[in-house]
């Protein structure tokens, strides 16, 4: 197999990626806490490993893939109630109704991004068993202690002989600074010690019996726990969003060194935010929109819907570990470049071969492998794919050739790359209903528009009433009549 580079979080470099185990990888990756819509910066993240997935395939490997869902334990910032009980109580459900109806959205969104399903996909309340067991362990080799029923992991001790920090480069005194206030901090022998099991106060619903009372895990000992089980002591990759490596990540590794004496993981990787209109996302502001939104049209940020492939390849124009920022503008004109990428491959099926052939493709194959394999660089390889499309213009014009073999070649790689590397899939066939659908759809909003010119107020309601029924919302603005598919 070529060489493979991956950015070490851990080194903070570039590494060649050796496998613990020959043609294996075996990859850990943290999944949602479902307690809500999945949003479309978790999307992106998930998204960098389903490509980085589906590369590692596509090379050979054999790939153990393992992304877990969080159902219980996730405490927020400002309660000593996971996210999922506080949910369950505002919905007036069980935690269990939480868990199941937002991880049915976060399965159907994904579904609909054309993800690949992992290996394994464990849960954190099918593991507690295994979680109390690394906590005796924790506790049996002195790095962790009980108050009041909560299990705390002992931060000063362990930095005794390890480094807490190895990965997020902190040092001791920043992990102090930057300890958030949760986890009952009176019950605390150090403010940056966490929590590894928690009493569980009589108003909180998700409860389980442990050997210190009755209580629920701590957020960071799932992960730990599950990714061990499933890939070992020591395994080759650990992923997440840039926001995990710290204290989630740092965590991890301390619990696994307490209680399996060495490193876990060989590659940490990170994927980086995503921001909108140059800003956070934040749904106070309304600087926010869902994957759903971006499919349907129905957000004041975006002039109308888009394909899911076409979000897709938005994301993958990125570097998995460069902020990336969504815009109106910005999906509009991926639309624009993965229209112009399906149609040449449409057109590439139809060219007919040449005595000769006047371009390199083997060499333009080589620069798409170069560019995947120096850390998944999906930005260059779409540039590269953007070459094939120029080649395939030329060839339709008769100004460049090519034999039958390299003929096939080009679009063998083409079809590689584009489908099985970044997932996309060719809208053009649902494309030409949608143009058909927004033609006739703009008759009728400028037939409104008209009715309304003339004061004829039923004639325009009865279209917009009419559209409405049938799923298709008018929204008036600034710049016109909008609308949304429902």
């Amino acid at each position: 197999m070529r060489d493979l580079l991956i950015y070490n979080s851990l080194s903070n470099k570039k590494e060649i990626f050796e496998p613990i185990k020959e043609g294996y990888v075996g990859m850990y990756v943290c999944g949602p806490t479902v307690y809500s819509n999945v949003h479309l910066g978790n999307v992106r993240t998930f998204m960098s490993f389903d490509m980085i997935y589906r590369y590692f395939l596509h090379l050979g490997y054999k790939v153990r893939y393992v992304r877990n869902i969080t159902d219980a334990g996730h405490l927020t910032d400002d309660s000593e109630e996971d996210k999922i009980s506080t949910k369950a109580r505002l919905e007036k459900l069980e935690p269990m109704e939480i868990v199941q109806k937002y991880t049915t959205d976060f399965h159907q969104i994904l579904q609909k991004f054309n993800f690949l399903s992992p290996s394994i996909e464990p849960t954190a309340t099918g593991h507690i068993i295994e979680q109390i067991e690394a906590i005796k362990t924790i506790l049996k080799n002195g790095l962790a202690y009980e108050v009041n029923g909560s299990v705390y992991f002992d931060v000063l001790k362990y930095n005794e002989t390890e480094h807490y920090g190895i990965l997020s480069k902190r040092n001791i005194e920043d992990a102090i600074e930057n300890t958030r206030a949760l986890d009952g901090q009176s019950d605390k022998r150090n403010p940056q010690d966490f929590a590894l099991w928690k009493k569980a106060e009589p108003e909180h619903i998700q409860r389980w019996n442990s050997p210190w009372g009755v209580g629920f895990p701590g957020w960071h000992l799932e992960c730990t726990v599950m990714s061990t089980k499933y890939l070992g002591e020591v395994f080759d990759i650990h992923g997440g969003g840039m926001d995990l490596k710290f204290p989630h990540h740092e965590c991890e590794i301390a619990q696994a060194q307490a209680c399996n004496h060495q490193a876990p993981v060989r590659y940490w990787m990170h994927g980086n935010m995503l921001t909108m209109n140059g800003k956070k996302m934040s749904k106070s502001t309304g600087n926010n929109i869902l994957p759903e939104e971006i499919f349907t049209g129905d957000n004041d940020n975006i002039t109308k819907g888009y394909a899911p492939s076409v979000a897709r390849f938005f994301m993958m124009q990125a570097h998995y570990r460069s902020v990336l920022d969504f815009s109106n503008d910005a999906i509009m004109a991926s639309e624009k470049g993965h229209n112009r990428l399906m149609e040449a491959l449409v057109v590439l099926e139809s060219l007919k071969a040449e005595a000769t052939s006047t371009l390199d493709v083997s060499a333009w194959k080589e620069k798409c492998y170069a560019a995947m394999s120096d850390d998944f660089n999906t930005p260059v390889l779409i540039a590269h794919l953007f070459e094939a499309v120029k080649w395939i213009n030329l060839l339709k014009e008769g100004r460049e050739s090519l034999m039958a073999q390299d003929l096939k070649l080009l679009l063998e790689t083409l079809s590689v790359f584009v489908f099985d590397v970044l997932g996309l899939e060719n809208t053009q066939e649902s494309d030409d209903g949608s143009k058909k659908l927004d033609a006739l759809v703009r008759i009728l909003i400028d037939m409104r528009n008209e009715a309304r010119e003339n004061r004829d107020w039923a004639l325009s309601d009865k279209i917009r009433d009419q559209l409405l029924a049938m799923g298709i919302q008018l929204k008036d603005g600034k710049e016109g009549t909008m609308y949304s598919i429902h």
